[in-house]
């Protein structure tokens, strides 16, 4: 006889409220409860592996997108560059 996966067997709602009813996240004046908060959550989770996924993907170009940001907000800063003179 084959095994069920926990995740195939249906929930039993008795068993579920007291999870949803102690998830909360607070994040700073946000506050969300319940269901709001597991899906916050998960959400939370999903755009980290995206992030981390384009960070990986894009790893070899890291150096040269970071010095050229650097570049752009001295430009944007409107700080003025020293120039120097070749003879």
């Amino acid at each position: 006889m084959a095994k069920i996966s926990a995740f195939l067997v249906p929930m039993d709602p008795k068993r579920l409220k007291p999870l949803v009813k102690a998830s909360r996240l607070r994040f700073g004046r946000f506050e969300a409860r319940g269901v709001t908060a597991i899906l916050f959550g998960v959400a939370a989770i999903v755009v980290a592996g995206g992030a981390s996924a384009a960070l990986r993907a894009g790893a070899t170009m890291l150096p040269e997108t970071l010095r050229e940001s650097r570049e752009l907000w001295l430009a944007v800063r409107g700080r003025p560059r020293q120039l120097t003179a070749t003879p």
